[in-house]
């Protein structure tokens, strides 16, 4: 069964989950494993303690994180596949230098998610036209972002909750 989203809906979810500090929570668990949650400030010391407070509660929130006792924060499968969209995203990004051909992990994500949530919240399907500033390869829209878009749907269908919780605070 295919959930359907309004483009408010798609918007808010595709803000959330950009959010730098998220980002950098789910991909840092990924990447390195279980964090003991008073160790998150020294692991993460770019983003201010208040900032990945609030991503942790969001992640918390949205079921995107989970905390083991003796253990620390680690990420629950709907994490999980979420950093696999991360990671997918910033390949398609990096690939075709967009948003620029030198740019971090979270800014390539954040700006793709951008695309994507225009190009699915106006119902754009597979070969429509997107937003101006939209990669394509040859004359024909990128096939790759079409799957890209069709990752983050499935994603976004599978965990609806994103879109229908309220976030404890806006995340900048």
């Amino acid at each position: 069964m295919t959930t359907l989203f309004t483009a408010a809906e798609l918007h808010k979810a595709t803000m959330l989950l950009a959010s730098p500090p998220l980002v950098r929570l789910i991909t840092e668990i990924d990447d390195n494993g279980a964090i003991p949650p008073r160790r998150l400030a020294g692991i993460i010391p770019d983003i201010s303690t208040h900032h990945l407070r609030l991503a942790v509660e969001t992640a918390r929130a949205h079921d995107l994180v989970r905390s083991v006792p003796g253990v620390g924060l680690e990420l629950p499968e709907t994490g999980s596949v979420l950093a696999d969209v991360y990671d997918a995203t910033a390949r398609w990004a990096r690939r075709h230098a967009y948003p620029d051909p030198v740019c971090d992990f979270g800014s390539r994500v954040r700006h793709t998610f951008d695309l994507l949530a225009s190009a699915l919240g106006t119902g754009q399907a597979d070969g429509c036209p997107s937003p101006a500033n939209q990669p394509v390869v040859g004359s024909e829209p990128d096939t790759d972002l079409d799957r890209l878009r069709a990752l983050l749907l499935q994603w976004l269908t599978s965990n609806p909750q994103v879109t229908e919780l309220p976030e404890p605070e806006p995340i900048a």
